[in-house]
């Protein structure tokens, strides 16, 4: 390694304090190109519309079923129908009885309407692992309901509170 060094009046050579500053400048250069020809690509995506979220009052009604998913602190998923703890199969088979008592109360799947059709409410705590509340959807869905929900809690202001 060099280093430069300038005479001085006295015959002694004395180390130059300026800096060469070409380098630092190319660098940053090939730098700013690397950025400019690498954004377009990150930035380029599929465009997609993405549904407004907004908060709807649930109509809580005899019909409907409220279900609750936690992790518990084995890692297992605990789903509670109503107040009662059931597993995957349980939660299955009283998701079809409560169905088909529901189809039968209305006359038969002919007079199934919007209105009349239960629910399924869905409840997740905040550190439950997607797998436990996509179980359960996917296990309503299997049974028949065909509006699966999820109930949350608003901010105090009434703005949406993102999660990651």
């Amino acid at each position: 390694m060099a280093m430069s060094v300038k005479q001085d009046g006295d015959d002694e050579d004395v180390p130059m304090s300026d800096i060469n500053t070409t380098p630092l400048v190319d660098v940053m250069l090939v730098l700013l190109i690397i950025f400019l020809i690498t954004v377009p690509v990150v930035i380029q995506t599929i465009p997609v519309k993405l549904p407004s979220v907004r908060y709807e009052v649930t109509a809580t009604k005899p019909e409907n079923v409220s279900l609750s998913v936690r992790a518990a602190p084995d890692g297992k998923c605990e789903i509670y129908w109503n107040l009662q703890k059931v597993d995957s199969k349980q939660l299955l088979d009283k998701a079809v009885a409560k169905l088909k008592a529901e189809v039968d109360k209305v006359g038969g799947a002919q007079n199934i309407t919007e209105e009349n059709m239960p629910e399924a409410h869905i409840r997740g705590d905040i550190n439950t692992p997607y797998r436990c509340i996509g179980g359960a959807v996917y296990t309503m869905q299997i049974a028949g309901f065909a509006r699966v929900g999820f109930i949350s809690q608003p901010s105090l202001d009434g703005t949406i509170i993102p999660r990651l």
